[in-house]
């Protein structure tokens, strides 16, 4: 996949567009598409549903990208529907919090794709920092979470 068709690929999947760009598309590779955990905060205990997905996503042709283009859709897919169900909390700085952490971790997904596949040191090194502190701030959300979610 060209350089070009990623980059139009992923604006679509964050604009909520990539139903109908890839639903004509098959995925060569299977994927998990199970999105990331969150505390039950996040969900159950505020009467959001479970199991959202984004709509296409298994429908995407990933047989033109490399390993580490495969590994970055496959975190993203992950961190969306987890954002979505975080979002879904009634209160909203529960929300904020639930969306955070999600986003927080398909972060770390992604820094630790250009740590496996990335050969610039100071992109590595960005990386790294990424890891390091989105790990910490996914720590302080649950801390919050587990103090003042009701």
């Amino acid at each position: 996949m060209t350089k070009t068709k990623l980059t139009i690929a992923t604006a679509l999947l964050l604009s909520g567009f990539a139903p109908a760009a890839f639903s004509q598309q098959s995925s060569d590779q299977p994927m998990d598409m199970a999105a990331t955990p969150l505390p039950a905060q996040c969900g159950q205990a505020d009467g959001a549903s479970a199991g959202h997905t984004v709509p296409g996503m298994a429908g995407i042709d990933m047989s033109g990208m490399d390993e580490a283009h495969k590994a970055n859709m496959a975190a993203m897919m992950k961190m969306h529907p987890a954002m979505m169900q975080g979002m879904m909390a009634k209160d909203p700085d529960v929300a904020f919090a639930c969306g955070m952490i999600a986003d927080h971790q398909g972060a770390i997904d992604m820094a630790e794709v250009e740590l496996k596949y990335g050969d610039n040191d100071e992109v590595k090194k960005m990386a790294q920092t990424i890891i390091d502190a989105q790990t910490k701030e996914i720590g302080e959300f649950k801390q919050w979470l587990e103090a003042n979610a009701k």
